[in-house]
This record gives structure tokens, C-alpha cells and sequence, in this order.
């Protein structure tokens, strides 16, 4: 069969370069799936976007469908023919939806009855008259934000200037919001023109030859290589931050990498002002020596080429000259705000209006911080240390430099605090008790910084489940979600051994009139989902993440191990025979009522030989700390547990001796049960 390339490109405004690259990538996800299911095969798929085009280049796209012949089954005989032996209304209305006829029609027996067959032909549509359907690919498109752009109904990341789609040579019709397709794109805004695309394989090429590097992997290598060439010839390190190289590759269309300078008296800013300054407001790249100190340079990428650089390069000195000049001048303000002025404001800025001022959440923090360290026995002079980086983790956020930068909260605060003579301990901790602050960064290393981590986060999600204000679906306003996955990555780096509902009763307790089981109930449910998240990506097998998140024992250190453990010992020939006989213990206890063993009332040596083994293995876990080595202990119950069974009936039509054996099972069951819900694991 012949075959054609196939290009669809999608010419906008500028679109937010945080944007371009998951549209790129949902474009081609789209494009593809609609022509497996159209059943037109093709060769490579490339995608191209810049912050004015999105598209899609499909390699040897075939050009018509493939015939279809397949045999469709009917009613039975019985129904598609009548008592006189002529064709029913049934038979007649199958193969006529079948495109077919009753002279087609041939029976075939299945399971015993016969029923009406027969051969369907599906004539393979050509792709020309299909490839119009792309239109609801382009709309249907979805952005984090849609805007309704002037008369238009369609909503869209922002308005479509132009619509290319060709299939060969051939323009596939169809219009998007006033733009028609055409052969025609257009080159760099200021540099290039407007240029026809010949064939969807020269695209690429006629783009280059309008300033325009559509390939976003050549464009960001293009700009990788100028920032070397620039680090070996002026003998810089430019540090590449790839979150900031990913952002500008989507700023620009024809990149062109220049240095400016701004005055030496502002590197004796802080390191985190100065590139805050660079990265975040400018999105320059800083410039450091080889012994990593800042240097007064530093490196934008301009779209465009390399004419007049001199010209550019003066209007961005220009730009961040005002930025650190504003930068200075709120450092020096803050130098005359002394802590405890600063922790004293914090009582008029409301945190949330249900749940008081940001001196009230403080206040909350400290005292659960206090209670946090006395439980992880931290040494006294930690301890001291928690009290204070508590008491002022916050004062920073009423600063002119936090207000004016917001991602330098707590980097500020750290800062600030040495230069005040706070402890270096506290002064870490106040940066800290922020972290993580993502999913990639990581857990505070000090104990005191961790220690009022832990309590900031848990009083936010504590707080906000109180008043009702529960994550609901893609909705998480206050990012609950995160905070809770920040609590469980601090539990487990520090290997603090406290429990789910112990945390939630400490910080409950701080809210007097929203303490209740529901809500610590409701806590717990929050928090085993964002462990089953995370032991999904380690791997663990989804049976065996709810049998230990479903145990009776809700510590974060122990779920994890025992998850592991289940994991590791999944793979052994004997994990069946275990689990069966633990799950069937489990089981049966469901029908048991919390009472006291009796042994007097044993039977037999099976039923003491149970007992006995329940009592020393009880006492044995105690003293293990080893996840494998409790799971060998409670394996090591099985072929008593069998033996039991095997001479055992627990459900004795004598009720005492019935309900004695019951609570043999209950006590039994609520071992097993502190290390992981046997029975809800899957075994074959």
C-alpha cells in the first residue's frame, strides 16, 4: 500500500513556556492514538514546538485503510427461521446491518446450537477523507488554563493564527476558530517570513531557513553549547539549572546566548537574592569562578540572532540593575528589624480565618515541637534549640525581601538569624523546617529543623481537616497532599518511631473544640493514601500494600518494612503455605468476641501446643526491632496452626468450649494482624 507523511502544526501567540512542552507531547499522544484506531499505520512520529507553534510529523502514513473481512454471528436457527421455514424479521434485519443479504447467510453449530453467520466486508475508507477528523484533536487539546479569545467560542491556551495540515502535498480542510488550514507557516516574528511547506518532510528545514528551530531537542542543545562556549572562553562556570534551561528553550525560537554585567557592590548580597534575581524574575543564568563565588555576569538567551547583541545586552543590565538595586535596598531595610519586632507582627496577619493569625499558628508549632522532641528523646540542648527555631521560624515572612521575593522564605529567615546571633542550629532549622518543599528535594538533616518541619506541616493539615477543608479529587487548595508526603519523607529519613494516631492526637490537641475518633480516623485514611503511593514506587505489590496499611499497627518505619519484607518473601516457595495458615486464622477470628483464654478448657495437646507457641511468640516480638525477623517468627507458627486445624473444630456445638477456642483465634489473629492483614493477600 502507498503511503504519505502527514504534518499537523498549530500556529498561536506566544503560550507560556511552562506550557509547551506537555502540549507538544499530548498533540502527538493524540495524533497517535487516533491513528491506531483508525487503523492507518505509519513509520516515525517527530514533534516539534516553539512558544508560537505547536506540531506533529507522521512518517509514511498509509493512505488508505485496510480491507476488512470478518464472519458476524446472528440469532440462533430456531429464531431466524419461522415454523414454515422462511426467513424472520430477525434474520432479515441482521444481515441487512451487516451489509449483506439472507442468500449470505450460513449456519454454524456452537456449544450444540446452531446459529446464523455471515461473511462481513468492511471496504477500507481512504485516509484524505478520515484525516479532516484532526480537527477535534486540535480542539480538544487541554491546558491548565483556557481563555475565550475575542469573538471566538472556542476556549484555548491562547488564539490560532494560522492551521498547517497536509497529508503528501494535499491540504486536509477543515478550520479552527476563523484560521483555515493551508501549506503555509511562518518564520521567526522579527526575522523570518511567511514561507509554504513544500512537503511535510521539508518542515523542519524551511522553518531553519526562517530563524526558526522547531526541533526542541536541537534548540536546547543549541543552547547547552553556547553556554559551554561561553564558560570556555571567558573561564566562567555557568551552573545549568535544567528546570530554567527548559524554560528558556520554550521562550525562544532562534536562540542567541550573551553576557551582561551589573556592579560589583551588589555581590555583597546574599547568594539566594542575587540568583533568586537572575533565575526566577529574569530568567538569566548566574556566573560563578571556578572556586564557585558569584561573579558580577550574567547569561540570557536572546530570540534572535547575533546582530546588535551589545544593544541587548545594555537593556538587560539595565533591567537587573532596578531588580538589585530594589533587592539592596529591602536588605538593608530588614537589617533594622530585630527578631522578636518581626515575630510580634505575625499576630496581625491572618493565616487562615477559621484558624486564627500566623502568631497563634506559631504558638501551635511550639508547643507541639516541645512535645515532638521529648517523644524522639532528643539531648536537652536540642531540645532548647527546637523551643527557639520554633518560636521564630515564621519571622521572616514579614520582611521586605520575603515579601518581595516569596521563594526565598526560610532561605532568608536562615540568613537573617545568623547575622542576628542566633545558634547556627536554629538558624538551619529555620530554612529547613520548610523542606522538603517538592517531591524532589529533600528531608532536613538536623534533627531540630526536622523536628519543627514535622510540626509546621502536621498543625497546616491538622488544621485545615478540622474546619472541613479535606482535598477532594484534582482539588488541594492548601497542598495538603504534599505536606502529608513532606511528614512521611521526615518520619523515614530520621527513623522516628511514632505512630499515625499518636501524631494526629498531638496536634488535634492543640484545637481544643475539634478534637475527636472521626477526625483522627479521617487523618489516618489521608495519610495511607500517600503511603500507598509511595510503596507503589517502591515497587510493592498492591495486595501487599493494603495488608500491612490495613495492620493494627500505624507506624511509617514499620509499614515500610514489613511491606518490604512481604515483598522480599513473595518470591519463596513456602510464602503460600504460610500465608494460607495465617490468613485462615485471621478468618475464622472474624467470628470471635473479645474474651479471656481459659486453658482449662482445652481438649487436647494440639490446642495447648497453639497456645503455648502463641504465648512465646507473642513474647519473642516483643523484643524484635527486625520486620523479617518478627515475619519469621509468625512464620515459624504454621505448622502448629496446621496441626491444630487438622484436629481442631473450632466451631464445637458445645458453645463454652466454642467460645474458648474462638478467643484462642481472636488473640491469635491480633498478632498476625500487628504485622500485616494476611488475608487480604493474594496467593495462588
Amino acid at each position: 500500500m502507498s503511503k504519505k507523511d502527514l504534518l499537523l502544526e498549530i500556529g498561536l501567540e506566544e503560550v507560556p513556556a511552562h506550557y509547551v512542552t506537555p502540549a507538544m507531547n499530548q498533540f502527538a499522544e493524540k495524533l497517535t492514538k487516533w491513528l491506531e484506531e483508525k487503523q492507518l499505520s505509519h513509520g516515525e512520529v517527530k514533534t516539534y514546538a516553539t512558544p508560537r507553534r505547536l506540531a506533529v510529523l507522521v512518517k509514511e502514513v498509509l493512505e488508505k485503510q485496510p480491507d476488512i473481512e470478518e464472519e458476524a454471528k446472528g440469532p440462533a436457527k430456531k429464531i431466524a427461521l419461522d415454523e414454515n421455514g422462511n426467513w424472520s424479521k430477525a434474520a432479515i434485519g441482521f444481515t441487512k446491518g451487516q451489509g449483506a443479504s439472507v442468500e449470505d447467510i450460513y449456519f454454524k453449530e456452537i456449544n450444540g446450537v446452531e446459529y446464523v453467520h455471515v461473511q462481513k466486508f468492511i471496504k477500507g475508507q481512504e485516509a484524505k477523507d478520515l484525516l479532516s477528523e484532526t480537527r477535534e484533536l486540535i480542539t480538544g487539546l487541554t491546558f491548565p488554563k483556557n481563555m475565550r479569545w475575542g469573538n471566538q467560542e472556542l476556549r484555548y491556551i491562547r488564539p490560532i493564527k494560522w492551521l498547517v495540515a497536509l497529508f503528501g502535498q494535499n491540504v486536509i480542510p477543515f478550520e479552527i476558530a476563523g484560521a483555515k488550514t493551508d501549506s503555509f507557516t511562518y518564520g521567526h516574528r522579527f526575522l523570518g517570513n511567511k514561507v509554504e511547506i513544500a512537503s511535510p518532510s521539508l518542515y523542519e528545514a524551511a522553518l531553519l531557513e526562517q530563524f526558526v528551530i522547531a526541533d526542541p531537542v536541537k534548540r536546547k542543545e543549541a543552547i547547552s553549547q553556547q553556554l559551554v562556549d561561553l564558560e570556555n572562553e571567558k573561564n566562567w562556570v555557568i551552573p545549568v539549572d535544567e528546570d530554567l534551561l527548559e524554560e528558556v528553550n520554550n521562550l525562544v525560537e532562534y536562540p542567541t546566548a550573551l553576557y551582561g554585567t551589573f556592579e560589583q557592590e551588589y555581590l555583597s548580597l546574599p547568594d539566594e537574592v542575587l540568583v533568586t534575581t537572575m533565575k526566577e524574575h529574569q530568567r538569566y543564568f548566574p556566573v560563578r569562578n571556578n572556586d564557585g563565588q558569584l561573579q558580577p555576569f550574567f547569561v540570557t538567551v536572546r530570540n534572535g540572532d547575533q546582530n546588535h547583541l551589545e544593544n541587548v545586552a545594555r537593556g538587560n543590565e539595565k533591567v537587573l540593575r532596578a531588580r538589585l538595586s530594589d533587592a539592596n535596598f529591602f536588605y538593608q531595610e530588614d537589617q533594622k528589624l530585630k527578631i522578636e519586632d518581626a515575630v510580634k507582627k505575625l499576630d496581625k496577619i491572618v493565616f487562615h480565618e477559621e484558624l486564627g493569625t500566623l502568631g497563634e499558628k506559631v504558638n501551635r508549632i511550639v508547643n507541639l515541637s516541645k512535645q515532638l522532641a521529648d517523644i524522639v528523646q532528643l539531648q536537652n540542648d536540642e531540645k532548647e534549640n527546637v523551643e527557639r527555631a520554633a518560636a521564630i521560624c515564621k519571622f521572616d515572612l514579614v520582611t521586605h525581601m520575603v515579601y518581595e521575593f516569596p521563594e526565598l522564605q526560610g532561605k532568608i529567615g536562615e540568613k537573617y538569624a545568623r547575622l542576628s546571633g542566633e545558634k547556627e542550629e536554629v538558624s538551619v532549622a529555620i530554612n529547613e523546617h520548610y523542606m522538603p518543599r517538592h517531591a524532589e528535594d529533600a528531608a532536613p538533616e538536623s534533627n531540630v529543623g526536622a523536628i519543627v518541619a514535622l510540626a509546621d506541616k502536621l498543625d497546616t493539615i491538622v488544621g485545615f481537616f478540622a474546619i472541613g477543608k479535606i482535598p477532594t479529587g484534582s482539588q488541594d487548595p492548601y497542598a495538603l497532599r504534599r505536606q502529608a508526603s513532606g511528614i512521611l519523607q521526615i518520619l523515614l529519613s530520621k527513623e522516628w518511631t511514632i505512630s499515625l494516631p499518636q501524631l494526629f492526637e498531638l496536634a488535634l490537641s492543640q484545637y481544643e473544640d475539634k478534637q475527636s475518633k472521626e477526625a483522627v480516623e479521617e487523618l489516618v485514611s489521608f495519610f495511607k493514601l500517600r503511603l500507598k503511593y509511595r510503596l507503589a514506587e517502591e515497587k510493592i505489590r498492591y495486595d501487599l500494600n493494603d495488608a500491612v496499611l490495613e495492620s493494627s499497627v500505624l507506624e511509617v518505619n514499620s509499614i515500610v518494612a514489613r511491606a518490604k519484607v512481604l515483598q522480599d518473601g513473595s518470591s519463596h516457595t513456602d510464602f503460600k503455605e504460610t500465608i494460607e495458615a495465617l490468613a485462615r486464622v485471621m478468618n475464622i477470628a472474624k467470628k470471635a468476641n473479645e474474651s479471656d483464654i481459659n486453658s482449662e478448657l482445652f481438649e487436647s495437646d494440639y490446642e495447648t501446643a497453639l497456645f503455648n507457641a502463641y504465648t512465646e511468640t507473642n513474647m519473642k516480638i516483643d523484643s524484635l526491632n527486625n520486620a523479617e525477623d518478627v515475619y519469621k517468627a509468625l512464620a515459624s507458627l504454621k505448622p502448629v496452626i496446621n496441626e491444630y486445624f487438622d484436629h481442631t473444630m473450632v466451631m464445637s456445638d458445645n458453645e463454652e468450649i466454642k467460645r474458648n477456642r474462638l478467643a484462642q483465634m481472636h488473640k491469635l489473629s491480633q498478632l498476625i494482624e500487628s504485622f500485616a492483614k494476611m488475608n487480604v493477600i493474594l496467593v495462588k
